[in-house]
């Protein structure tokens, strides 16, 4: 609802309809007041497993691999994960999608870029402007284009669906990220799968390797495609099994759309690159940006305003949430918790979607919680933990170990604990709201200190110094060291 209303808002202000911008405000305050509407979906979770990507494609210059959508979990929270590989001077293709996506940096530096509906390039150069990346004295002509943006380690990048935005690696290791799209979003009006939409490369020679080395286990999966025709997976790469989106047209069309010649239009359909979507940059990748050089300059362009630059276009896309000072709640022996949501990072409240990192350190743990108003995927960065998950009735749905590289997804009001290994343990979690909130079940901020103690001693048969026990004795409030104890316990 309010993504939609947000570009409906966007292209009203291209056409500089009467009463726009006097009635942005009305639309933003209703946009708040009425939570997105999400497909309903199944949630009928008895088990959990934590999940390592059931399939990866080789490119050129780097490594994709897809966790498995049709798992029980992530049908539930109603997302799709992909996470991209990217070696140096390797360039992720423009694509879009239809759902929203939050990118993660996992490891390395890069550039990121997006080309927003509607917006102006507003970086710009004059023909003797030296771009970064170019070398010695090696000059270029004009250009403009929109904003490229530095991401490094910990950065969370939000995009909207349909925005098309590239990657590529200017760094000197491997840059890693990991991608959530929010499928159940009401932006995507398709239906549940994850669509990618290239505007560059080959996609079909990436899904035929893809094929050839899948990872997942088939056990099971010949029985069920002789029970029914075709299955999710097969539709999905039928779907998904043609190239670029410019090979569809015919090449005239294209030549008189951009006004080239035939043989320019043929050479934009990639009909016969191997690449894949991730390819190799010759040289360096030549973006302006102005944290490069002093003679690079972002024009805002006033004399071109179409009033959209206030509002969609100049917000940001990106917040770093590694970064230890920015941490919500820290334990010096426990570890810290950063939470992004659309109170920093605005554009989130129009994708419904925000995150947490968070870092324990060795044996330390998290209060059990739950999550009152999303699911979240939880993504392991390092380490390991021991996680156990409960839900309704208070079944068990997981108890178990998550090391690197697995993804486990805890639904909403599921409680879990997490305690670290000896390798301490890192992690980011997606979650399904903008605003997500929590609520512990012990500690300082606890569901446990707010009861009466009397409700406490009949609830479950206890004395009152029980009582009291089971409600003071933890003074953290959600992050709790190994070595606490109740004379000892110190503040968060």
């Amino acid at each position: 609802m309010a993504y939609s209303s947000l570009f409906t808002l966007s292209l009203c202000f291209l056409v500089l309809f009467p009463g726009c911008l006097a009635q942005l405000e009305q639309v933003t305050d209703q946009s708040q007041r009425q939570q997105q509407q999400r497909f309903q979906t199944e949630c009928r979770i008895n088990n959990l497993n934590a999940q390592e990507p059931g399939r990866s494609v080789e490119s050129e210059a780097g490594l994709s691999e897809y966790w498995n959508r049709n798992d029980e979990q992530f049908r539930c929270a109603g997302v799709d994960l992909v996470r991209h590989t990217i070696q140096r001077r390797g360039l992720l293709l423009p694509s879009f999608s239809n759902a929203p996506q939050l990118v993660y940096v996992v490891q390395g530096r890069g550039l990121h870029g997006a080309a927003i509906p509607g917006c102006p390039e507003t970086f710009q150069s004059e023909s003797s402007s030296q771009f970064r990346g170019e070398q010695g004295s090696q000059r270029m002509s004009r250009d403009q284009h929109q904003k490229v943006r530095e991401i490094r380690e910990g950065d969370i990048v939000a995009m909207p669906a349909g925005v098309a935005h590239w990657i590529y690696n200017d760094g000197e290791s491997q840059l890693i990220v990991m991608i959530l799209y929010d499928t159940s979003n009401q932006a995507n009006q398709l239906d549940e799968n994850a669509r990618r939409f290239y505007l560059a490369g080959n996609p079909r020679q990436q899904q035929q390797g893809g094929r050839q080395r899948r990872r997942e286990s088939r056990q099971g999966s010949r029985s069920q495609s002789r029970s029914r025709s075709q299955s999710p997976e097969e539709r999905e790469r039928s779907q998904q099994s043609g190239s670029n989106l410019f090979n569809g047209f015919d090449e005239e069309f294209l030549a008189d759309s951009f006004n080239i010649d035939n043989e320019l239009a043929m050479r934009i359909q990639n009909r016969d690159d191997q690449r894949g979507i991730i390819v190799t940059v010759e040289d360096e990748l030549r973006v302006l940006s102005p944290q490069s050089r002093g003679e690079e300059r972002e024009e805002r362009g006033w004399d071109r305003d179409n009033g959209v630059e206030e509002t969609f276009c100049t917000m940001r896309l990106k917040h770093n949430i590694a970064d230890p000072q920015r941490a919500d709640v820290y334990n010096e022996r426990g570890g810290r918790i950063t939470s992004l949501n659309s109170l920093n990072l605005p554009i989130l409240r129009y994708i419904q979607l925000s995150a947490e990192r968070g870092v324990l350190y060795r044996n330390a743990l998290v209060a059990p919680l739950y999550n009152m108003n999303c699911h979240s995927v939880i993504y392991v960065i390092r380490g390991n933990a021991r996680l156990q998950v409960v839900g309704e009735n208070g079944q068990n749905v997981f108890d178990g170990e998550v090391r690197e590289g697995q993804v486990l997804t805890v639904p909403q009001n599921f409680a879990v604990i997490k305690k670290a290994g000896n390798q301490g343990f890192e992690w980011v979690a997606f979650k399904t709201n903008d605003n997500a909130m929590i609520n512990p079940l012990a500690g300082r901020l606890s569901t446990m200190r707010a009861l009466p103690e009397d409700v406490l001693i009949n609830a479950y048969r206890i004395d009152r110094q029980e009582a009291r026990s089971l409600k003071y004795n933890r003074d953290e409030t959600t992050l709790f060291s190994s070595d606490s104890s109740g004379s000892s316990r110190r503040r968060d």
